[in-house]
């Protein structure tokens, strides 16, 4: 009896540890990197202070427009000059991996404020997976990583790092084409053939190409909460001599990933602070690609169904299942705003 009870014992301690080992071995999407003791106000002013102190490049930062005002989340869009230098011979297609986004957003009971990012270590294993230099890149992104912790970690408040929602290993992050069942609803495409063409031209194009989207979204007009048709421009990022990415956002875009993340989540949704869903902001904004490889110059946006499995898939099945025409709204309406006539 007794060696029975220590076999037990040590098969506990052994589960245990493999669940440890798993853990260790999941990488967020997104990092939670501080506790805030201010308020949210103060807290911006704070990372904005110290964003401003450090090698960081902050090229915009937005209000997302949370349902019902109910709570607050920015998102600052990031480059850092060190990553960027790192990084300047992978191809022009990976530049979403470059494209850091931290956000400052009220969570939980009392309305507490944080500070996450998304993770440039996850978007590196995804981005660059299958690069000769793959190690090297992935050293630069956590490089990255770091130089963001570090800015986070002059703000008031306790800094941590926690990894968030949805988590995945490295294996899982190089060959992401969707997760479990849901993955026949991406087309089980990768993130390459997930950046779908809204027009090309010839390498020498390529300046007339990057004016076509700014004039095209410079046309195109935000319309609120329930119509999906227009948006506003949030960043503009040349990145290298062939590459240049666009923030985009509609308040339709940022009330659905927030509602349909918050519906069947129980953790952080209290009476005054509803909407856990904020701790996503990071996922925001959108991305036009305009990228020349030498051959062609595209002008992409992402699969968005792809994209929402990528930064939402922890919202639950249930939750995509309900929501299934969301992504594709959101594609066409890209998709119209891009190509429509005189654009």
């Amino acid at each position: 009896m007794r060696t029975l009870r220590n076999l037990f014992a040590v098969l506990a301690v052994l589960l245990a540890w493999s669940g440890v080992a798993r853990a260790a071995d999941e990488h967020g999407i997104f990092e939670r990197i501080l506790a805030a003791s201010g308020s949210f106000e103060e807290t911006s002013a704070a990372l904005e202070k110290s964003l401003g102190e450090s090698k960081l490049t902050l090229h915009a930062k937005h209000d997302l427009k949370i349902p019902d005002g109910a709570q607050k989340a920015r998102v600052y869009v990031l480059t850092s000059p060190a990553y960027l230098e790192a990084a300047k011979g992978a191809p022009a297609n990976t530049v979403s991996a470059q494209i850091l986004r931290v956000a400052v957003y009220q969570y939980g009971e009392g309305k507490k404020t944080y500070i996450n990012m998304a993770n440039p270590t996850s978007h590196a294993m995804v981005f660059y997976a299958g690069q000769k230099d793959y190690p090297q890149l992935l050293a630069a992104a956590k490089a990255a990583a770091q130089e963001i912790r570090d800015v986070a970690a002059k703000v008031p408040g306790k800094a941590e790092t926690v990894q968030l929602e949805p988590a995945r290993s490295e294996k899982t992050l190089n060959k992401f084409n969707g997760d479990g069942p849901a993955k026949m609803m991406a087309k089980w495409r990768n993130w390459e053939e997930s950046q779908r063409l809204l027009f090309e031209g010839k390498p020498e194009e390529f300046a007339a190409m990057v004016a076509r989207v700014e004039k095209a979204l410079a046309a195109s007009k935000d319309k609120g909460a329930d119509d999906a048709s227009g948006w506003r421009l949030i960043s503009q990022v040349p990145v290298g001599a062939n590459a240049v990415y666009f923030g985009i956002s509609n308040e339709y875009t940022e009330n659905k990933c927030v509602r349909i993340n918050s519906d069947f989540r129980s953790d952080g949704k209290t009476k005054d602070a509803p909407y856990p869903g904020v701790d996503h902001a990071p996922a925001l904004p959108l991305e036009i690609l305009v990228i020349n490889d030498g051959k062609t110059v595209r002008a992409v946006q992402y699969g968005e169904m792809w994209r929402m499995q990528l930064y939402f898939w922890d919202s639950g099945y249930m939750a995509f299942t309900k929501n299934t025409f969301v992504p594709s709204a959101i594609f066409n309406s890209i998709e119209k705003s891009l190509t429509a006539p005189g654009s």
